[in-house]
């Protein structure tokens, strides 16, 4: 597997999600989950990425027993700030004397005694941005944590946070169907020598071409939630995916493939962490780092997947909201 820097830290192109083995789309085969992790430490997709909150902490627990033995052969990254609450609400938490409390949990359960890339998972609105990273540099400076990164960050955020220790990545949406970075924080990264992660490249499997009905999807599914996959839009979004089928079918790929080669297309800097629970996804995934696409292929995809052609928002209003960003 090629390799690209995120700031300092040298990572596979593409890297592995690791939430669904714990929580959001069904339940996963604890085999399966064990099989896939190995096969791609063994196949050098080693940039696995998990996050205190994925399955309250089920997720971290997985990868420390699984591939505790193995902790020199990938790069680790968690997150730390979604928390939930007793009657099953989410919040936010980012104050300063609680960061390292959260540290030392996910130590624990990952079984390692440091953490390679350590991400405020979403921005805490009531804590000034300088604090919170501020004692997250201190986790640098005592050895458990060897870079800093933020996720779902605005630009502005990102440049006072950066202020007060480098951030070596940033951790947000992007994918063919979710532009939003393009506009403020991918040329932030750029301008200041940070990395950029995108979560969810596949588009939660919508640019697979796997899913057929939105509304089909259980309660129990966290897709089942966003305005996406629901009704007329994921109709509307459904012929886009098709079209999008069609243009890799033509160049012996898959729709998947298609889609991460178009984000390592956009630049270095780039590494794509597209989440499966499954080994045989993994091994498609790969050929997504092999496929090359000229500009018209380019020029094609961008104007296919225009933000004016997706239907409906990635997330409920209330959570839109949430959700630090730039003026438009």
């Amino acid at each position: 597997m090629r390799k690209t820097r995120l700031g300092e830290l040298e990572v596979p192109v593409i890297g592995l999600g690791c939430m669904s083995m714990s929580q959001a789309y069904g339940e996963a085969d604890p085999a399966e989950s064990e099989r896939t992790l190995h096969a791609a430490v063994d196949a050098g997709v080693s940039f696995l990425d998990t996050a205190n909150a994925y399955g309250n902490g089920h997720n971290e627990s997985l990868l420390g027993r699984v591939l505790s033995a193995r902790r020199d052969a990938f790069v680790l990254a968690t997150k730390f700030g979604i928390v939930r609450h007793a009657d099953g609400s989410r919040g936010v938490d980012g104050h300063p004397d609680r960061v390292a409390a959260r540290c030392e949990e996910s130590l624990a359960r990952l079984q390692t005694d440091h953490i390679d890339l350590y991400y405020l998972h979403r921005r805490d609105p009531d804590v000034p941005i300088e604090d919170t990273v501020g004692a997250m540099a201190r986790l640098v400076e005592a050895g458990k944590v060897r870079y800093l990164g933020l996720s779902e960050i605005s630009a502005a955020t990102l440049r006072r946070a950066h202020a007060v220790h480098p951030i070596t990545a940033v951790q947000s949406e992007y994918s063919l169907w979710t532009r939003d970075p393009e506009r403020h924080v991918l040329p932030a990264c750029r301008e200041l020598g940070i990395g950029f992660v995108p979560f969810s490249p596949l588009g939660r499997a919508m640019l697979t071409g796997r899913l057929g009905d939105g509304d089909a999807l259980p309660d129990s599914d966290l897709r089942a939630t966003m305005p996406r996959f629901r009704g007329e839009n994921f109709r509307a979004n459904l012929a886009l995916v098709r079209r999008l089928e069609a243009f890799a079918a033509a160049r012996d790929a898959t729709a998947a493939q298609v889609a991460l080669a178009w984000l390592l297309a956009k630049g270095p800097g780039i590494a794509p962490i597209p989440g499966t629970k499954h080994s045989a996804w993994l091994a498609e995934n790969l050929g997504g780092a092999e496929l090359a696409l000229g500009d018209d292929d380019l020029a094609f995809l961008d104007e296919l997947f225009a933000p004016e052609h997706v239907a409906g928002e990635r997330y409920p209003p209330a959570l839109m909201k949430s959700i630090d960003r730039d003026a438009a």
